[in-house]
């Protein structure tokens, strides 16, 4: 794979773009782990974002039913299209925030670390049943962080409140060309039961993190504009909210559970709409 990376670098002497967050992973080994790690079949239909120079996606050609690759960089689609001829795989050339993803049940991708996090919330809007994902170390360990973790903020809890996480393999800097600046680690995401998923308001989830070290009552108070509080409307309700669930728990030890129960309580007392 090594070979093959740095082989089309040259014959295209391409560069990484660095604002589009380009790491090509030349390692055969995580490659294959990840391949088995989505168990895939035949029947399996696979999302890939950020294909690169393809390695990833050759594997993953070999082993689904079909692959969607979605490549924002117009230099690598058409390397893509030049040098592979695979029967089962479509390049969508787009930036993945802003289409619309096809049908698929599965994700595997080494995604542009600039986008880990937009596209994770995107990702928990479909429907999928696994997802085998390379992210920044930092962010991985935050997305798997459990209430009252040092580490635990507000990715932690929304994707808590939809999916299982679990980080699985941590990969050093020197599996990737260009080098990044971080170690990188692999996380698979299953999505829970519809009936077990948590719906949260995203502006009170924003307000509480905003200052996640602080008290619960502390936080809506100092945040009461992110919740459509004017300072006379807060004084209003100061006593209500002093009264919220939870209220003496520090922000970062919420689980999505008690966050809803803060949110039904704020409806209830129409603190919120």
């Amino acid at each position: 794979m090594r070979e093959r990376i740095f082989s089309l670098i040259s014959k295209y002497g391409l560069r990484a773009n660095s604002n589009l967050g380009q790491n090509f992973l030349i390692v055969d080994d995580i490659v294959e782990r990840n391949v088995e790690r989505a168990e895939l079949s035949e029947s399996d239909t696979v999302l890939e974002i950020g294909p690169g120079l393809g390695v990833l996606t050759d594997a993953l050609s070999k082993n689904a039913g079909k692959v969607y690759a979605i490549e924002k960089d117009p230099r690598l689609v058409e390397i893509l299209k030049k040098e592979y001829a695979w029967p089962n795989v479509e390049i969508i050339e787009g930036d993945a925030l802003k289409v619309d993803f096809p049908v698929f049940n599965k994700i595997v991708s080494n995604l542009p670390y600039q986008i880990s996090s937009p596209v994770t919330f995107k990702f928990l809007r479909y429907e999928f049943d696994r997802a085998v994902l390379i992210y920044q170390l930092e962010f991985a360990q935050r997305m798997v962080a459990k209430p009252g973790d040092g580490n635990y903020s507000r990715l932690s809890l929304m994707v808590r409140a939809k999916a299982h996480a679990e980080l699985v393999e941590r990969i050093g800097r020197g599996a990737f060309y260009p080098r990044p600046k971080v170690d990188s680690a692999v996380v698979i995401l299953e999505p829970k039961p519809k009936d077990e998923r948590i719906e949260l308001d995203e502006n009170l989830v924003k307000a509480l993190f905003q200052h996640r070290r602080k008290k619960v009552s502390r936080a809506l108070k100092d945040s009461h504009h992110m919740l459509g509080l004017g300072k006379a409307e807060l004084k209003a309700v100061k006593g209500l909210i002093a009264s919220v669930p939870h209220a003496e728990k520090r922000v970062f030890q919420l689980s999505p559970e008690e966050v809803k129960e803060i949110e039904d309580y704020l409806r209830a007392n129409h603190i919120i709409g």
